[in-house]
């Protein structure tokens, strides 16, 4: 399945596990973009079409819950489903990332099961060899 997904977070090892994670949950297809914090994500966003984004919440500059904000404000940029993975487990935090728009959420640790399921489920296929969404007017894929 070929899909965009975009992994924000600051750390690059990081980065680096959970694209080694989709890839072996077999999405080895996918097109991955990276973004060190929120506003490099929201630059990238301006000109790249993505079908999914997986988001940490502890980053400088701009954090996961500021990006979810920021999403929310654009017509387009709202209607891509957002993954949280993050060490954020509290009652509270879960609900402040869902109440701000995340489609779902991951705690890290995580398993590479969890995460393909996610996956699958946020891009609504029932399975890898299923299409993705369509990409608005304008935008590169």
């Amino acid at each position: 399945m070929s899909v965009n997904i975009m992994i924000v977070d600051d750390s690059l090892p990081m980065r680096t596990v959970i694209i080694k994670t989709i890839k072996a949950s077999g999405f080895a297809n996918a097109r991955f973009f990276e973004a060190a914090n929120g506003r490099e994500a929201l630059n990238m966003l301006q000109t790249q079409w993505m079908d999914l984004i997986i988001t940490d919440y502890n980053m400088p500059e701009m954090n996961g819950m500021e990006l979810l904000q920021e999403m929310k404000k654009d017509d387009i940029l709202r209607a891509i489903p957002v993954l949280v993975v993050t060490t954020e487990g509290s009652r509270e935090k879960v609900k402040a990332f869902l109440a701000q728009g995340a489609a779902d959420y991951v705690r890290k640790p995580f398993t590479p099961e969890a995460i393909r399921g996610k996956i699958i489920s946020l891009l609504g296929v029932d399975d890898l060899a299923g299409g993705a969404g369509d990409v608005p007017a304008g935008m590169d894929f």
